[in-house]
């Protein structure tokens, strides 16, 4: 609708400007001569030749311009503003020479003025005037019409292409900002309502792989404690054992549970990229509940634990286990000594002091303890991924609480800070 005024608009400037070109053109007809007003002239100038002044020729009706020479070509009279300059000039530019007489005798001429060329002149200047504004006017309506269709078609189009170019490079949260009331409304409102759904697709398929991710990495994860606990049990078992058979049938269930280990472990490495989607469910619980997470990791009665002060705490019972669990089996692992647990409530926390009597790890080590994948220098000969204490972080700040480590002249200690419920 609105391309249709523009160029109705054109055509009316142009319709007003062919108008204006023939109006000036039929206003600048050159005057037609008035005989009777030339005769006039002529019987007044012959009547007082020799004292022609303005006066003379007040009365008179002539529109032309004139002038009055004698027989020896001087000017005798001139109109205002007409000049006179030769005859020769007065010839090229066709004047009329009209004969003036006394006595039967020519004594001058009347030379009415030619001012078609002035005419023509002015003509040329008005029409110039009137095609520079036409033109002008044109220029610009043609600006407009470009700006229009700039903001209209050309505009949206490049919308168009950025969108696509977003969508293509997966980017779907970015929308198509566009008016729906152009051109391209219903157009690109159908674009937008593809890239919403495009966007609500790519999210229930991230939440499905969502969830198979989270429940192989939990599952692989909460596998290995009990594998965990199967091979420390078979150790102790070839320890004690005497009979051939027994101890051939106890390393056969040590070898698998070996085996079964590293094949979790390599499924839970194929996960842990997605480890930050595990689901935490934080909940009040008493503090008692920890006396059992213990009680399950003490292989051969290995730790003793002074009393667990009566509190609230705020943890996920299934995850606290899993880094008991952790602490527990790397003490075991690296230490081999019994462990000693010690609770104190300090400022909010309740927290727990895991104690080894182990070589504990060097300085230089200390801060790469919860890094992924780390392992010391005293992992030689002993198996493991170095995840357990880049998990256990991972848990404990999940659960509002705090995990550290540091060496004693006698061992090494981890501190696990559970946060209070109030």
């Amino acid at each position: 609708m609105r391309i249709k005024l523009l160029v109705v608009m054109i055509v009316a400037f142009f319709a007003v400007g062919i108008t204006m070109s023939f109006t000036i053109i039929n206003n600048k007809n050159t005057p037609e001569m008035d005989l009777v007003a030339i005769n006039d002239v002529v019987k007044t100038v012959e009547k007082n030749w020799g004292k022609l002044n303005e006066e003379t020729f007040h009365n008179s009706d002539i529109i032309q311009p004139f002038s009055i020479i004698d027989h020896s070509g001087n000017v005798i009279y001139h109109t205002p503003g007409n000049q006179f300059n030769n005859i020769n000039e007065a010839i090229k530019n066709r004047d009329t020479f009209i004969d003036l007489r006394q006595n039967n005798e020519i004594v001058g001429k009347l030379i009415i003025r030619n001012n078609e060329q002035e005419i023509m002149q002015q003509m040329k200047r008005e029409l110039i005037t009137s095609i520079s504004l036409i033109f002008g006017l044109f220029l610009m309506i043609s600006i407009l019409i470009i700006a229009y269709i700039d903001r209209t078609l050309l505009k949206p189009f490049q919308q168009l292409q950025s969108f696509a170019v977003n969508v293509a490079r997966g980017n779907l949260d970015i929308p198509l900002n566009m008016d729906k009331n152009n051109y391209f409304g219903a157009f690109t409102e159908s674009f937008d309502l593809l890239r919403e759904e495009l966007g609500a697709a790519r999210q229930r398929e991230y939440e499905s792989n969502r969830s198979k991710k989270e429940l192989v990495a939990t599952l692989s994860h909460d596998i290995k404690t009990p594998i965990a606990s199967i091979k420390a049990i078979s150790e102790l078992m070839l320890l004690q054992a005497k009979d051939d058979k027994v101890i051939k049938q106890v390393s056969t269930i040590y070898t698998k549970a070996e085996q079964i280990n590293l094949l979790v472990t390599d499924m839970f490495h194929a996960t842990l990229e997605e480890l930050q989607q595990l689901k935490l469910t934080v909940a009040e619980e008493m503090s008692e509940v920890l006396a059992d997470m213990i009680e399950n990791v003490n292989y051969d009665n290995q730790i003793v634990h002074n009393p667990i002060p009566q509190c609230i705490i705020l943890m996920d019972s299934v995850r606290m286990q899993q880094v008991i669990d952790n602490i527990i089996s790397n003490s075991y692992k690296y230490a081999g000594t019994n462990v000693t647990i010690k609770f104190q409530i300090i400022q909010g926390y309740l927290e727990l002091h895991i104690i080894d009597f182990g070589a504990g790890v060097s300085e230089e080590e200390m801060p790469l303890l919860f890094n992924k994948y780390y392992r010391g220098k005293n992992v030689e000969g002993k198996n493991g991924s170095g995840l357990g204490l880049y998990i256990s972080k991972y848990f404990m700040e999940n659960m509002y609480g705090q995990i550290s480590c540091f060496n004693r002249e006698d061992g090494f200690t981890v501190v696990l800070k559970i946060k209070l419920a109030y």
